[in-house]
C-alpha cells in the first residue's frame, strides 16, 4: 500500500476514532460503546503499526488498546470513570495526528554560478 494512502486513512481513522470518542461522554445506548470499543480498537491498532519505531506512542496506544479492546472488555459498571479515559483518549488520537503530520520541505535555492573568464581580467 502506498504510504500516503496509508497516512490518509491513518488520518481518517484518527479523527473518526477522536469524535466517537468524545460523543461517548454523553448518554448512549450500549450498541454504541461496542461500536466504540471496535473502531478505537481497528484505530490504535492502525496507529500502532504506522509509529513502531516510536516506543512512546506503541506504548500509548497499546494502553488504549487494551481499554476498549472488544474481544475481552473492561467494564467499570458506571460511567463516571469512562469519561476521562474516552476524553484523554480522544486527545491522544488528535495529538498524535498532530506531531506525526508530513513535515513541509523547503525547496533547495538555485545558486547561480557566475561564470569567470581569464580574458575578462583587467590587469
Amino acid at each position: 500500500m502506498n504510504k500516503k494512502l496509508f497516512r490518509n486513512i491513518l488520518r481518517a481513522v484518527s479523527v473518526c476514532c477522536a469524535l466517537l470518542l468524545f460523543i461517548a461522554v454523553l448518554p448512549n445506548p450500549l450498541s454504541y460503546y461496542w461500536m466504540l470499543r471496535i473502531v478505537v480498537s481497528v484505530g490504535a491498532i492502525l496507529v500502532i503499526l504506522n509509529n513502531i519505531s516510536k516506543t512512546y506512542w506503541v506504548v500509548l496506544f497499546s494502553i488504549v488498546l487494551v481499554l476498549f479492546n472488544p474481544v475481552f472488555p473492561i467494564h467499570f459498571y458506571m460511567k463516571i470513570p469512562w469519561i476521562p479515559i474516552d476524553i484523554a483518549s480522544g486527545f491522544l488520537f488528535l495529538i498524535e495526528i498532530i506531531f506525526n503530520r508530513p513535515k513541509k520541505v523547503k525547496p533547495k535555492p538555485i545558486k547561480k554560478e557566475v561564470k569567470k573568464y581569464e580574458r575578462d581580467r583587467i590587469y
